[in-house]
């Protein structure tokens, strides 16, 4: 008679320890851990179970088990439009995969969705499985769900706020798998799409981002003023578009001013994650799908920085 160890051993090279078995006669039952597994994978999993050869069992049931990851969402936000909001975003979720967490990146600028582009996706439509949407893996390693997935390309969203804030919860409770970590591209300003994330997916802590001129620092302030009455953290500020190298004489110039970022993080009170230049290799390689966060080149330097920063965060605030 074949028992409940002997069973376990014989699925051990499919499931991968994930598999633990219950014998009543000739009929096995098998609770399967799916934990992380896309949905895909699951059910080739099972499917390959199903296949095994196991002597003296005739009837073979299976359960699928999960644990709840505890994911922690990680907010990009701007007071208005224009500053890079969505470079950054992408950049960091693709820097931050790379210190070793599970990173999935959530395209919430629902009126704007520019990520597909960014990542490399374009024209690529996601699948749900049992009424959860399936994000789509990205060529750098970080899967991504948009509005701009879930749309006619060029289409225009015209929905008022209830609409678009039902969309980024759709987007949220995806079947996010293993990902510990979402960044969440948020639209630009304090409308309905960012009261509906504050008061249903509470982010562990927000990011901004702002232009040094004096016009986005006003608007930066306001975003950072919404996190704090609604007790988000503030991570920090990133200074976008910061001083452009000439590419012919190298001349340095700050077309956006200099130095208005840092200088309001310091008067708020908040930290101050650095600058990213007005580069055009940044501009080239987000149009062609291919961010600098995922190369090794020096524009990409600023990105992992930045990157290096939210880990610690993260890891210091119980992430």
């Amino acid at each position: 008679m074949t028992d409940k160890a002997a069973i376990e051993a014989l699925l051990a090279p499919l499931a991968a320890g994930r598999a633990t078995a219950r014998v009543d006669g000739r009929r096995a039952s098998i609770i399967l851990d799916v934990t992380g597994l896309p949905p895909a994978a699951q059910d080739a999993l099972e499917a390959d179970i199903r296949a095994a050869s196991l002597p003296g069992i005739d009837e073979i049931r299976i359960a699928r088990t999960a644990q709840r990851i505890e994911r922690k969402l990680i907010a990009v936000a701007s007071g208005k439009g224009g500053v890079g909001k969505s470079t950054v975003s992408a950049n960091l979720a693709i820097a931050l995969a790379r210190t070793g967490r599970r990173v999935g990146l959530v395209d919430a600028d629902i009126y704007g969705p520019s990520q597909p582009k960014i990542m490399g996706i374009e024209g690529r439509k996601p699948e749900a499985h049992d009424s959860k949407l399936v994000p789509l893996a990205t060529p750098h390693g970080v899967p991504l769900l948009s509005m701009g997935g879930l749309v006619a390309e060029g289409q225009a969203i015209a929905w008022r706020g209830p609409m678009a804030a039902g969309a980024l919860g759709q987007l949220v409770d995806a079947n996010w798998g293993a990902a510990d970590t979402l960044i969440l591209d948020l639209p630009p300003g304090t409308g309905d799409v960012q009261l509906t994330m504050i008061q249903k997916h509470r982010p562990a802590g927000a990011v901004i981002v702002s232009t040094p001129q004096d016009l986005a620092l006003i608007d930066a302030a306001r975003a950072i003023d919404l996190f704090q009455k609604a007790g988000v953290p503030i991570i920090g500020i990133v200074e976008n578009m910061s001083g452009y190298a000439c590419p012919h004489c190298g001349e340095v110039s700050d077309p956006f001013g200099q130095g208005g970022a840092e200088a309001a993080a310091g008067k708020l009170g908040i930290p101050f994650l650095g600058r990213i230049p007005l580069d055009i290799a940044i501009r080239t390689a987000s149009d062609a799908g291919t961010p600098p966060a995922a190369g090794n080149g020096a524009e990409g330097a600023a990105f992992i920085s930045l990157a290096g920063q939210g880990k610690d965060w993260l890891d210091s605030n119980g992430g």
